[in-house]
């Protein structure tokens, strides 16, 4: 008897166990089904939401759409974090408007730019070629103009460089000089004023055809003139303006890293847009080679200002060895006209040039500016 009661109890208690699971199976299945239809509702909702977004993006303004967000800007939040809990996000409505937030302004580029190098190696004995200095310099743009992304420069400074046959040489100097300018964080651009025929070259004037010309692409405020064979052997020679008048090549290799004599003002020398026409930028009148820069230095001096410049250590310069030029032999005259700056430098300047522009084509890397500058004037007879 006691065995049989005790059969029926077990059975009995079996029985609750078997009940208490299945009540706690279906429990489970509805908690998972009610869990399963908030999320399925919330993806459509945050669905919706976008898709509202979309719409309000591309119509005009008034046209009844709303912009929905959701606010997930709690510390550590997530929209993980918001469906694991079941919570509901609440849309709310942000105000229609047709403005976009500006930039922000960009800071001043440093004074010292930290990317430079210092003291460089050049060296001319590989060959060069325009398809490979292209390739070095992707972030130039048309014409051989570049912007620094990442700051605002203090100037805008265009490069002028006098030219004619010199293409060998073209090609060594933009392979080094627009990876120094672009580290040195300058806004710049290149420009070459090519002296079209064989008639006596004329450096100065075509740098003077050089400043007229760059102006007429952009607001340059700082103008920078380089002989086509001359390359900095040092990137803490920065390529901007000064306070004074700027001679940047104090120490080339040809004159045995020195400078030739006080006075020189040749090869690579840079003014403000001010300081050029306080001068009445350069002399027109210096056919052949020699002289111009003495000019430019009496110039300079006569008016009051200083020649600027770089520490010995720093304006060193190397220079592509090649012959001198036709039909750019020594001015016999040059003499006479550096002595005479004083009476000729009001009448004979920017305020007088004359030219004629025949091309104007604009490569990846620089700008080419093809010109007739005129013919010398007949030299005196001797006798």
């Amino acid at each position: 008897m006691t065995r049989l009661m005790l059969g029926r109890t077990l059975e009995r208690i079996c029985k609750g166990v078997l009940l208490l699971c299945l009540l706690h199976f279906l429990i489970m299945m509805i908690l998972y089904f009610d869990v399963y239809s908030q999320r399925f509702d919330l993806f459509s909702r945050f669905n919706n939401g976008r898709n509202g977004s979309r719409n309000n993006v591309s119509g005009a303004a008034g046209s009844g759409h709303h912009y929905y967000y959701y606010n997930l800007s709690r510390p550590n939040a997530t929209l993980a974090s918001y469906l694991a809990t079941g919570e509901q996000l609440v849309p709310s409505v942000q105000p229609e408007t047709n403005q976009t937030p500006s930039p922000k302004p960009l800071p001043p580029c440093p004074e010292n730019p930290p990317g430079l190098v210092g003291r460089l190696l050049i060296e001319f004995s590989s060959q060069m070629t325009m398809e490979r200095v292209q390739k070095e310099n992707p972030n130039v743009t048309e014409g051989g103009r570049y912007t620094p992304p990442d700051c605002r420069p203090r100037w805008k400074v265009a490069i002028i460089i006098p030219f004619r046959h010199r293409e060998n040489h073209l090609k060594y100097w933009l392979h080094y000089l627009h990876p120094i300018l672009r580290r040195q964080r300058i806004d710049y651009g290149i420009y070459i004023i090519n002296q079209l025929g064989e008639d006596t070259f004329n450096r100065a004037k075509l740098l003077n055809v050089g400043y007229t010309e760059a102006l007429k692409d952009a607001e340059y405020d700082c103008f920078i003139f380089s002989d086509v064979d001359l390359i900095p052997m040092d990137d803490r020679n920065l390529y901007h303006c000064y306070d004074q008048p700027r001679h940047f090549a104090i120490a080339m290799d040809k004159f045995g890293f020195r400078l030739p004599y006080a006075g020189y003002f040749g090869g690579v020398s840079g003014l403000s847009k001010k300081q050029f026409l306080k001068i009445n930028g350069f002399p027109n009148e210096y056919w052949g080679w020699g002289g111009e820069d003495d000019d430019i230095y009496n110039r300079i001096t006569l008016n009051g200002m200083k020649v600027s410049r770089p520490d010995v250590r720093i304006g060193r310069y190397r220079m592509i060895k090649h012959e001198r030029d036709k039909h750019n032999e020594p001015n016999p005259q040059r003499f006479n006209k550096i002595q005479n700056t004083k009476n000729t430098m009001k009448k004979d300047g920017i305020s007088s040039l004359t030219y004629r522009v025949v091309q104007v084509k604009r490569y990846p890397l620089y700008t080419n500016i093809s010109v007739e500058i005129g013919k010398p004037p007949p030299r005196p007879i001797k006798g």
